[in-house]
């Protein structure tokens, strides 16, 4: 144990690796806490507007559409460690082969998603027995917001390029444009115009495609800062995808089950009426702050383990890792204060509505402790990532959720608070499955192929 602190110590102490850790952290920080400021604009806009399903119907549409987006974020995932490590390499020609792999995957995803949606909306909608109003405002909303969606998946490939490439500015670079936008047409259309929801909508997808355009433009500027010639016949075979869709396979089997767990909250608080639905989507954008807040560290984790894995440097790989927990320790246990303390002021600035403020105030120790227990599954997906291994981020995931069910299938006819017991459980699980399949990886120094 002893040896163990004094590693952490010594790590700690490192000026060059806490100097790497925020040059990409910091950025990322940035750029990820502008992602749910935009999710705390549309709640303060459309909260408020005089009428509880009108909160309700964006809560709804923002869930279904972010859990399309949100089940493809393999696109990023994978792309940051296969990036990441062809950098550590020097291998300017695997760079631009991931590149293309990961823009080509975007648009046929797309393309797909866009065909299946719209006959699935009414069978998901169902689900959450939404009343009349709700469900035609959340129809709209949804059918509105498809139009961004090849922009939306391309962007989570050429951040996750990026951030392997270890540049974390042009990402910064492009979820601020995006976001920023964002926040600027939502003022104007739906307050300015007075388009309502629509308008909400139409502001996602406009930032949307200035964001990837951006990203676009700015990738193609970093490949000239890696000389290199990919192998483009090469990608006709088989042999080219193998390792890049493996890992994008697990990820999207992990992402798959825990957005249905965000699912099921939305679906199990619109059952429980319009208001807790409201109230359930202003704790999920606290959730969503502090998680885009502490991803921030996790994709400097990301970066700096997948570049030490192709540079076989188990130093840099332990200070790297040390560094970025000792941060995001901090870093969660600031957003638990900030929740205990000022929760009921976050909640009055997304809503003024009465019945809605009454029921997210009940449930704020749920949101306090919540960045604490899961800031632990951030951090070794970080490292998962980086190394390559979805494998164990998928089994992790899927063991917390079959865990999980029975506790879920005992509470689910009651109260808001059973279903944010469950939820909690379900973060706690999670992360100490992942910190299992740490310790039994890093006992068998597994973080470094043999070949």
């Amino acid at each position: 144990m002893s040896a163990l602190l004094r590693d952490g110590r010594d790590a700690w102490r490192h000026a060059p690796t806490q100097r790497r850790v925020w040059a990409l952290a910091g950025p990322m920080i940035l750029s990820n806490l502008s992602v749910p400021l935009v999710a705390l604009v549309d709640s303060a806009v459309i909260g408020h507007l005089p009428h509880a399903h009108q909160l309700g119907a964006v809560a709804v549409g923002g869930s279904l559409y972010s859990l399309l987006v949100w089940t493809f974020g393999f696109l990023r995932m994978g792309a940051t460690g296969f990036a990441a490590q062809a950098c550590g390499r020097g291998d300017g020609g695997a760079l631009r082969a991931l590149l293309a792999q990961g823009l080509l995957l975007a648009v046929l995803i797309a393309l797909l998603c866009s065909l299946l949606a719209m006959p699935l909306l009414p069978a998901l909608l169902g689900l959450m027995q939404p009343g009349a109003e709700l469900d035609a405002l959340a129809r709209d909303y949804l059918q509105i917001r498809l139009l961004g969606l090849p922009a939306a998946l391309a962007s989570y490939a050429l951040i996750g390029w990026l951030l392997g490439a270890q540049n974390a500015r042009a990402p910064l670079a492009m979820l601020l444009t995006a976001n920023l936008l964002n926040v600027a047409l939502d003022l104007w259309l739906v307050l300015g115009l007075g388009w309502g929801v629509a308008g909400a909508a139409w502001a996602s997808v406009c930032a949307e495609w200035s964001g990837a355009l951006l990203g676009l433009w700015l990738a193609l500027r970093r490949l000239a800062e890696h000389p290199g010639r990919a192998a483009w016949p090469a990608l006709r075979r088989w042999g080219a995808w193998r390792g890049l869709l493996t890992v994008n396979r697990d990820i999207f089997l992990r992402t798959l089950a825990l957005q249905t767990v965000f699912l099921a909250i939305t679906v199990q608080g619109a059952r429980l009426g319009d208001a807790t639905v409201a109230a359930n989507a202003l704790l999920l954008n606290g959730l969503l702050l502090a998680a885009h807040a502490l991803d921030g560290l996790a994709h400097a984790v990301e970066a700096l383990c997948g570049h030490a894995i192709g540079a076989r440097d188990r130093l840099a790989l332990r200070r790297a890792l040390w560094v970025s927990a000792g941060w995001s320790l901090l870093a969660s246990l600031g957003f638990a204060a900030f929740f205990l303390l000022g929760g009921r002021v976050f909640i009055d600035l997304q809503t003024d509505i009465a019945e809605v403020r009454a029921i997210a105030y009940r449930h704020l120790p749920f949101l306090a402790l919540l960045p604490p227990v899961a800031v632990w599954s951030y951090l070794l997906d970080g490292l998962f990532i980086g190394a390559t291994r979805a494998r164990e981020m998928r089994d992790a995931m899927l063991l917390a959720l079959l865990l999980c069910l029975p506790l879920a299938a005992a509470l689910h006819d009651r109260h808001n608070t059973a279903l944010w017991f469950t939820f909690l459980c379900f973060m706690l699980v999670r992360s100490v499955t992942l910190g299992a399949f740490f310790w039994r990886l890093n006992r068998q120094d597994a973080w470094f192929p043999r070949h």
